[in-house]
């Protein structure tokens, strides 16, 4: 199987210092170190000591089970959830509801949880459970409701669901109505190319959507059926089976919020000092939790503290300490967490042995390290996701033929198609419409210059008229060029693939393809294809051919 590494720095800075250790200062920001085989050894040893702080494993494992058994688990996602039950460590990362998924990275980072568990596993010799966290609490619609893919016609289209009429409560709380899911999936039929598995594909999200009410539903079931052989435990964090064993941890957040908050402003006054950006926003006066408003058919808002009352910012809440904690006794399922609470949650929820994150997370888990000390609690080891491309064999055909590398593609693409094209060019058509341009102007400007010295108010008219003519100089080997480059329509197109398989909207290929384009070319193969890639705690890129 051909595999090649690529090396991609983080984006933010403070992840590229935890993942190289380039800086001993941000260790006191993170603890462990995914790349100390000690550690992890460590941290089981600690988990083992605080299982009693932790919810009931054996109540989680019931609502994981009758979750699981809904979006269709496999026998061997029950096993695991069974270990869960016993006491089993997992390794845990999550994401935001998607159509169909979403976007590739989605997959990468299920991909990275798996192999994270398994290679804890070999080294503890013990049972380590891969569980991927969706987001179904999150209400940012937008980010959710859609899907890209390469079209029949080779041009990249997007496919979305409209929100339903009524306010902004969670993606999971979201109905999407069978009409709508039909509409989705003849758009995605008409969408994609013809192929042996696109029925059965189709036939299969069909079945699938007839079971779902949200996206969270739908998001579940594809992802219990791409990795059913790999015993991936999934929950969804809006679920009412969740919600309740939460309720503990609500209470603490709500009775302790004035240390969880100072904790939160210390840990970003700590990552400033260092030199580096904030990746989440750390708000005086925020609770960090959302109330789902009944009377507001459900409506997500984020609370702040006036003294010893929570309210919104539109002030149409108010609610003393003793009343929210009364919700959280009484409704948990009425209050969720934001990105620097949920991190706690998850660590009260399980015994967490390592959490599989994106860049942009790890830089601001950073912000979490001194709220998990105010309560007790310690960070898990952070574990960077993998990352891959999917590479076809049309598209590996096309590289060979141009002479680009994969860091060709994703480095100096413009560059490279421009000399390429440039090679083809065998009346250097360039060179000389530029020579002309540069003997033209070396003849007109003493002209220009003789114009001046008659009248010197014709300076500026001979200036306007030397950039007139030079601009047709230019429009003309352009046009030139252009009916040149026409000669080789076949190459750009195919130039013009490889970048949009690859590099879609200038991007890297994960953050924008959606996986069904590579379902409906060749079934589940590309799925083993990620699992058998290589694999590393300290993340990294492979492209991966197909």
């Amino acid at each position: 199987m051909r595999m090649e590494t690529y090396t991609m720095q983080a984006a933010q800075p403070l992840t590229e210092a935890y993942i190289q250790q380039s800086d001993s200062r941000i260790k006191e920001l993170y603890g462990y170190h995914a790349g100390d085989e000690g550690a992890w050894s460590e941290r089981l040893s600690r988990l083992a000591g605080s299982a009693g702080t932790r919810a009931d494993s054996g109540a989680l494992a019931v609502s994981l089970r009758l979750y699981n058994e809904r979006i269709g688990a496999s026998a061997t996602t029950l096993a695991a959830i069974k270990a869960i039950g016993e006491g089993a460590p997992v390794v845990i990362g999550g994401q935001q509801a998607g159509l169909w998924t979403g976007p590739l990275l989605v997959i990468h980072k299920a991909v990275s949880i798996i192999q994270a568990a398994k290679s804890a596993s070999r080294q503890l010799g013990c049972i380590v459970v891969p569980v991927f966290w969706i987001a179904g609490e999150d209400h940012d619609w937008d980010e959710a409701n859609h899907a890209f893919v390469i079209g029949q016609d080779q041009e990249l289209r997007k496919l979305s669901a409209a929100r339903p009429e009524g306010l902004r409560t969670s993606v999971s709380q979201t109905a999407i109505e069978p009409d709508q899911w039909e509409q989705l999936l003849a758009e995605l039929e008409a969408a994609l190319p013809s192929s042996e598995f696109k029925p059965e594909m189709l036939e299969r999200l069909r079945t699938m959507t007839e079971r779902s009410g949200s996206l969270s539903d739908l998001f579940a079931m594809v992802l219990a059926h791409l990795f059913e052989e790999h015993g991936l435990v999934l929950l969804d964090a809006d679920d009412a089976g969740i919600r309740s064993l939460e309720a503990p941890m609500f209470r603490t957040m709500i009775e302790r919020n004035d240390e969880l908050e100072k904790a939160y402003a210390a840990a970003a006054e700590r990552i400033k000092a260092f030199g580096y950006s904030l990746q989440a926003e750390v708000t005086e006066g925020s609770s960090n939790l959302f109330l789902f408003r009944q009377e507001k058919q459900g409506e997500r808002t984020l609370l702040h503290k006036d003294g010893d009352t929570f309210r919104d910012r539109k002030g149409q809440v108010a609610l003393s300490r003793e009343q929210l904690l009364a919700i959280a006794g009484e409704q948990p399922g009425l209050l969720s967490n934001n990105v620097l609470t949920r991190p706690l949650m998850q660590d009260y929820l399980f015994p967490v042995l390592a959490t599989v994150l994106g860049p942009g997370e790890i830089s601001y888990w950073a912000l979490t390290g001194q709220a998990f000390k105010a309560l007790g609690m310690e960070m898990p080891i952070l574990v960077p996701r993998m990352s891959y491309t999917l590479v076809e064999g049309t598209i590996a055909k096309h590289m060979d033929k141009y002479e680009l590398s994969f860091a060709d593609v994703m480095e100096r693409f413009e560059q490279r198609r421009r000399e390429w094209l440039q090679k083809q060019d065998e009346w250097s058509i360039e060179q000389r419409f530029g020579e002309a341009r540069t003997a033209f102007v070396a003849m007109y400007q003493p002209l220009l210059e003789l114009a001046a010295s008659v009248q010197p108010g014709l300076a500026k008219l001979g200036d306007t008229n030397l950039q007139k003519i030079v601009e047709q100089i230019d429009y003309m080997g352009a046009k030139t060029l252009d009916a040149s480059n026409k000669q080789f329509e076949a190459s750009t197109r195919q130039l013009d693939r490889i970048q949009l398989a690859l590099k879609p909207q200038g991007k890297p290929q994960e953050r924008v393809l959606n996986m069904t384009g590579y379902w409906n070319r060749y079934r589940l193969a590309w799925v083993d294809k990620l699992i058998e890639a290589p694999y590393s705690r300290l993340g990294g890129h492979e492209i991966v051919y197909l």
